[in-house]
């Protein structure tokens, strides 16, 4: 699995860094075809002090690419809401690809 995180208008810290990792192991875990991971870390130069920090997410999986997107006052933050979004996404995707269709009784019985 490939991870990469940038940031735009924000230098990504190896503290950082380290958390937005931490954060996206448990999707691996859950997942374990996972290809890429693309992380950008951003703040947003708007005028209202709230809701600046943003925080999105590209994951390439077998068969499908998931995005999602975040934000919040606090980039931390954002990165727990982006993890639970992606967490979810990635989880359905799972359920998806799993059969759950089973033969009826009649067709076993033949």
């Amino acid at each position: 699995m490939n991870l990469t995180i940038s940031g735009h208008h924000l230098e990504v810290t190896p503290a950082l860094r380290s958390y937005v990792a931490e954060k996206l192991d448990r999707i691996t875990r859950h997942f374990d075809q996972v290809v890429d991971i693309k992380v950008l870390l951003s703040v947003d130069k708007l005028t209202e002090k709230d809701l600046r920090q943003k925080a999105e997410c590209n994951i390439h999986v077998k068969g499908k690419d998931i995005f999602a997107e975040s934000v919040h006052a606090d980039l931390y933050a954002a990165v727990d809401e982006l993890a639970d979004k992606l967490d979810r996404q990635v989880l359905r995707h799972k359920d998806k690809l799993q059969e759950h269709h089973h033969d009826s009784a009649k067709r076993t019985l033949q």
